[in-house]
């Protein structure tokens, strides 16, 4: 269950949340007025969240590619990832 504060407790209570972001990594939504308005979250959950969505976006980018017909030899694929790692690329 989401866990929901007013931006009166952020105010008030800034450590207690930051401190439950970091330990459970889920975010808090904040209200204003009674209405929706911010989700907190803790630095790690932001990144691999972020993180997700970037693999997410490569994800659809290769499956347009494949459905357009710009298909490349995976042998070829990971000689390329192979050298980007040998040049500290990745």
């Amino acid at each position: 269950m989401p866990r929901i504060q007013s931006s009166t407790d952020l105010r008030n209570k800034y450590n207690e949340i930051s401190s439950f972001c970091r330990e459970s990594r889920e975010p808090v939504f904040i209200t204003k007025n009674g209405q929706d308005d911010l989700v907190i979250m803790s630095m790690e959950t932001f990144e691999i969240l972020n993180g997700k969505l970037d693999l997410y976006r490569l994800l659809d980018e290769g499956r347009t590619a494949a459905k357009t017909g710009r298909k490349r030899p995976y042998e070829d694929v990971f000689s390329d990832v192979e050298r980007e790692i040998a040049d500290g690329y990745l």
